[in-house]
């Protein structure tokens, strides 16, 4: 691969790449202004970083609320990439590359909770708070889960349904409800899980010259042990490099 690609022309004449990042993925950091990427985010960063850096041109972040603004954005030109988990309904809308980690989802339960395991959370009557548009909430839904599912839209207002008592437990990435925790007392993250999310980075349809070529770039930052580096910088728990695209 090489700056003067063709499949990636367009993009380096426009100078620059946009990356959209959704919450959790990154928070403003009050002390410089900027965005700061946090679990999934701090990967898509630097990974955006590097690719710009291979072609020659600037990496910019883009900072929307939910996964569903962050597909809208990259279906209408908004954005040229995103990290996102991939899933059968996102895939009608946006093209993945190959996956680039992973890492599953569980819940957080508050203190003195009688659920020991994903299938005491999943029982019915139990009420689990999920953030709706996240993949982690696409899965559960795709499980034998008869718990009564209890949707917001940003991770904060599922985490106070279950601190306000009106959730029985949280259904997120592990990374994720590790931090949530730390914010709740006597709360416990089940040592089990609900399933795995391998995220990739997604384009626009229609740009099959950008998925090959960021295929490519993936695959060199797994071998190369990129991937594997970001994620020991960053302490990223429960994150793990996607096997390599012929190992999938």
């Amino acid at each position: 691969m090489q700056p003067g690609d063709p499949r990636v022309a367009d993009l380096v004449q426009s100078g620059k790449i946009r990356l959209a990042l959704f919450l959790p993925q990154y928070v403003d950091d009050p002390a410089s202004g900027a965005l700061r990427g946090v679990g999934t985010g701090v990967i898509a960063i630097e990974i955006a970083r590097a690719l710009a850096a291979r072609l020659g041109i600037e990496a910019s972040l883009l900072a929307l609320p939910t996964p569903t603004k962050t597909v809208e954005a990259l279906k209408h030109g908004g954005g040229d990439v995103a990290f996102l988990g991939i899933e059968p309904s996102r895939a009608a809308e946006v093209d993945f590359t190959s996956a680039v980690f992973e890492f599953d989802y569980t819940y957080l339960v508050p203190a003195g909770s009688t659920i020991r395991s994903c299938a005491d959370a999943e029982r019915a009557g139990a009420r689990v708070a999920i953030v709706s548009s996240h993949a982690s909430a696409l899965a559960l839904r795709r499980s034998a889960s008869r718990a009564e599912p209890i949707g917001s839209e940003l991770p904060d207002d599922a985490f106070a349904l279950l601190v306000a008592g009106k959730a029985d437990a949280f259904a997120l990435p592990r990374e994720q409800l590790l931090d949530y925790a730390a914010k709740l007392s006597g709360s416990r993250v089940l040592d089990d899980s609900y399933g795995i999310n391998r995220v990739a980075m997604a384009v626009q349809k229609g740009r099959p010259g950008w998925r090959a070529f960021f295929s490519e770039f993936v695959e060199d930052a797994k071998t190369s042990g990129l991937v594997a580096q970001i994620i020991a910088r960053g302490a990223l728990r429960g994150f793990q490099v996607a096997p390599p695209e012929s190992a999938t």
